[in-house]
């Protein structure tokens, strides 16, 4: 336990060192958030009764807030770290290390996500100050969300480590995390919420981890889903979890015998 803790202030250490690479990453997520802020106003401001798939702007503004935060964990930095070993051949130099290497990479995007549930906190409240304030949840609804966020952190994190591995066979990283955002920003809830997606679509995000991402936590915040249907939601969270935590594992036991036969 003692060597992931390292590995997770290591991180919070370089992203320290590289904090102005690191806020400009995240300027390009405010960015986007901003667009879409102003794109919803514009859709509400047109809509009949001020509601859009069953939400009020003060809901949407809301949501849009959920997305950006989750949005902005485990950003590209975790990316790198995770591509960036299988590119350069530096793996193999892990498989000799005393700790597993699915673990160290999530202790060092753990480290990442406090400098970025820091910065992100801050940017997110001064976005809600500028659009005039959002919905709050209540208190129980506010623990339920907190534990849906949390579970937000090793979800994404499956999901980045797997296209990561996929740099084994690709050799290449950018085309597989272009690919990966614009995939989950459509199927999580980013930019749209589900329940405006036509029905087949709807039952592709629902079988699919993406939701857990952004979807059911914003729901969970807005108090559209309370009690046991919240609870069952951050069920599922969790089971995709567990589900891609063992994709990771078979993934990464196919990678490291192709990188075993190029070594000779």
């Amino acid at each position: 336990m003692r060597a992931y803790l390292t590995l997770a202030r290591m991180s919070w250490s370089t992203l320290l060192i590289y904090r102005g690479e690191f806020l400009l990453q995240l300027t390009g997520v405010v960015v986007q958030t901003v667009a879409l802020f102003a794109v919803w106003q514009a859709v509400f401001a047109g809509a009949s009764g001020g509601e859009v798939g069953g939400l009020s702007w003060e809901q949407m503004k809301g949501y849009l807030v959920v997305a950006f935060l989750t949005g902005a964990l485990l950003s590209s930095f975790t990316d790198a770290q995770i591509a960036g070993p299988v590119l350069h051949g530096t793996v193999a130099l892990d498989l000799v290390r005393p700790v597993d290497y699915q673990l160290s990479r999530f202790a060092l995007s753990l480290g990442y996500v406090v400098g970025e549930v820091l910065t992100v906190g801050v940017m997110a409240a001064t976005l809600v100050v500028a659009f005039g304030g959002a919905a709050l949840p209540g208190a129980g609804q506010a623990a339920l969300f907190l534990l849906s966020l949390l579970a937000v952190v090793p979800l994404k994190f499956g999901l980045v480590y797997l296209v990561g591995l996929l740099c084994f066979w690709t050799g290449n990283f950018h085309g597989l995390s272009m690919s990966r955002v614009a995939i989950t920003n459509i199927l999580s809830g980013a930019l749209v919420p589900i329940a405006l997606f036509p029905g087949w679509l709807q039952v592709v995000c629902q079988l699919s981890p993406f939701p857990g991402i952004v979807s059911t936590p914003a729901l969970i915040y807005l108090g559209q889903v309370r009690g046991a249907e919240a609870v069952t939601l951050i069920g599922v969270q969790l089971l995709w979890v567990v589900v891609l935590w063992g994709a990771a594992r078979l993934l990464w036991s196919a990678g490291v015998r192709r990188l075993t036969a190029h070594g000779g």
